[in-house]
């Protein structure tokens, strides 16, 4: 872990801006796309990059918005990784977003979240806030090889029932669904009952596969030879070095994703997904001249 201080925090425009308080992760997943090279990290993923004034540009820069809006985090870097429970960075930015009545969106897979649901029932009660949570597969064992650094699946459903009954809207990202790993109908239906019972408002499936480039491939090939000897050479022979990987059952698990989620009133189109995500509604989104501090 090593600390900088960031020029800025806050990216987007419209309706929804992102803020990435940390660069790198230590959930050690094996197939993080943030990986990636494309990202230009110039030190060692797991050696978290710490923005330790992100509290401080946050509030300036909404100290200078017009316009109320959603804020979101954790789209490259998780916000609630082992660091945070020392740093409690992310707390502080979600104590600024409330103070500024912005709303507000987290993206995780752990459990640690459950440490702000004061500020997240608060902020969610004020104008919005949207738990998004990862699942991917349902097998504790399994979970604990594609994820290795972070709480199972089993303990994330649990989280996600602690938001409905609190009345928080969530968001579950079903991806990566990795060919030949768990890429299956049972898998997928499990997850896909637990997220009707928690009453999670949409699902993020980006049609059932998975994404690989220079950086993330070889950190997914090389979990692939330690944990699924042989599988690596099925990959390159059936996707060579092809961006998008959809699984071989995408045609399956998309018409269980759609024929699911319309029977229970759940969006499924990443389109309204995201724009649900962005959405705040507008009785929270204008601001009045006192909400700057002008002095009669």
């Amino acid at each position: 872990m090593h600390f900088v201080e960031a020029k800025g925090i806050l990216t987007g425009s419209g309706g929804h801006l992102g803020m990435n308080i940390y660069r790198g992760c230590s959930h050690g997943c094996i197939y993080c796309d943030s990986r990636s090279r494309c990202y230009q990290f110039t030190h060692a993923f797991e050696d978290i990059e710490v923005k330790k004034n992100a509290p401080e540009l946050l509030d300036a820069a909404l100290r200078a918005k017009r316009k109320r809006c959603m804020i979101g985090t954790g789209s490259m870097s998780d916000p609630y990784m082992h660091c945070e429970e020392e740093l409690r960075l992310t707390r502080r930015c979600l104590e600024i977003i409330l103070g500024h009545r912005f709303g507000a969106t987290v993206q995780t897979k752990s459990d640690r979240v459950l440490r702000d649901i004061d500020l997240i029932e608060e902020i969610n009660r004020e104008t919005k806030f949207v738990l998004q949570m990862t699942l991917t597969t349902y097998d504790d064992e399994l979970c604990g090889i594609l994820e290795p650094n972070v709480c199972n699946t089993k303990r994330r459903i649990e989280v996600l029932a602690e938001m409905q009954r609190r009345g928080i809207p969530t968001i579950v990202w079903l991806t990566p669904i990795l060919p030949y790993i768990n890429d299956t109908a049972e898998n997928v239906a499990a997850i896909l009952d637990e997220c009707v019972r928690v009453g999670v408002k949409g699902i993020i499936s980006f049609g059932m596969g998975l994404t690989l480039r220079e950086g993330d491939r070889e950190y997914y090939y090389a979990a692939l030879d330690q944990h699924f000897p042989g599988l690596k050479e099925r990959y390159i022979r059936e996707y060579g070095n092809s961006y998008e990987l959809p699984s071989p059952n995408k045609k399956e698990l998309m018409e269980l994703l759609r024929s699911k989620c319309r029977e229970n009133g759940i969006m499924y189109r990443e389109d309204e997904c995201f724009a649900y995500l962005s959405e705040l509604p507008d009785r929270y989104g204008q601001m009045s001249i006192f909400d700057f501090g002008v002095e009669e």
